[in-house]
């Protein structure tokens, strides 16, 4: 028999779904709030006015103590993200007068510590990488276009599997994101350079994966898989991974390190934080900021001209000179 607390977690999803939240999202919130119910279940916990914070409190040391089947803990993002999908049904529960006091008004979330992107690649380690696809064959001459697009624009995988041809305005240098992250759309520009290399794949390639496709009516996808349908976000994922290794280069990820690398590689070269926030559709400044501490360019212009062992090195080397002379 259902409980009570399961059928408004049922409720709650319908409603988020109404409102427009992301598939990605509302996946994660059934996931997060399936486990929390069960755990409530077990403990008779059948119905919302049965939480109280002192649970909510009881829920976050059990999923402190929570350990993966490897073993590990559960990460400080994960356990936070979970405690989110929890405390965002009960003040929606509260909102809608199910409840008539939030328990996780004063619930607190896992303080994440601010990690920096895990890779990024420098110049020349992305030309290599660039390098790598077949241009023999039609998908690596696609593969080609989706590294220069990712590598220009820094968008997201899902953003990148979203694209429609129409997207494209390379008269005036842009690429239209539709709902991005946030459901937000963005327009952001392209390069020359990922714009030839997108204009050959159309010209040479899309139509014959097009033809291969047996759904109707056609793909309106700019990228299309070997079946000629709109790519696979995993399959994406396996194919950039695999050039990066093949590139001879062993940091970790595959589609976001394009994105990482773009925005550190344009920030060294003195972009504003500001820019780069809007071109990567950040919501919030801080995001982006991470950026100025990956960026160790001008943090090694500074310590060169100003730290006393730079600094002193001339006079040393003169002294030395001056000694080899008189021997």
């Amino acid at each position: 028999m259902t409980s009570a607390l399961a059928s408004l977690t049922t409720t709650y999803l319908a409603s988020a779904l109404a409102q427009g939240y992301a598939t990605s999202t509302l996946a994660s919130r059934r996931l997060h709030l399936g486990q929390f119910t069960e755990w409530c279940d077990a403990r008779g916990l059948l119905s919302a006015d049965a939480i109280t914070p002192a649970v909510l409190e009881r829920y976050r040391s059990w999923l402190f103590h929570l350990h993966q089947a490897d073993g590990s803990p559960l990460s400080w993002a994960t356990q936070a993200n979970k405690l989110t999908s929890v405390r965002m049904l009960l003040a929606w529960a509260t909102r809608t007068k199910r409840l008539t006091v939030n328990p996780a008004a004063e619930l607190e979330l896992p303080r994440l510590p601010k990690r920096l992107p895990r890779a990024v690649l420098s110049i020349s380690e992305m030309e290599r990488v660039l390098a790598q696809p077949d241009l023999v064959t039609p998908l690596g001459l696609r593969d080609r276009a989706i590294l220069e697009v990712l590598y220009s624009t820094g968008i997201r995988r899902m953003e990148l599997v979203g694209l429609d041809c129409a997207d494209l305005d390379a008269e005036r240098g842009a690429l239209l994101v539709r709902e991005g992250k946030g459901k937000k759309d963005r327009l952001v520009p392209i390069g020359e350079r990922a714009i030839q290399w997108t204009h050959r794949y159309l010209d040479q390639v899309r139509s014959r994966l097009l033809m291969r496709s047996s759904i109707s009516p056609p793909s309106r996808a700019l990228f299309l898989s070997a079946r000629g349908q709109r790519i696979r976000p995993t399959k994406l994922t396996e194919t950039l991974h695999r050039y990066i290794l093949d590139a001879g280069i062993e940091k970790p990820g595959s589609v976001h390190i394009f994105r990482h690398t773009m925005a550190t590689l344009m920030h060294d070269a003195g972009a504003d934080i500001r820019d780069l926030q809007e071109m990567l559709g950040h919501a919030q400044l801080s995001t982006t900021e991470i950026y100025t501490h990956v960026s160790i360019e001008r943090l090694k212009e500074v310590h060169t001209r100003t730290h006393p062992a730079h600094l002193t090195r001339a006079p040393l080397l003169l002294a030395a000179e001056v000694a080899k002379k008189e021997a």
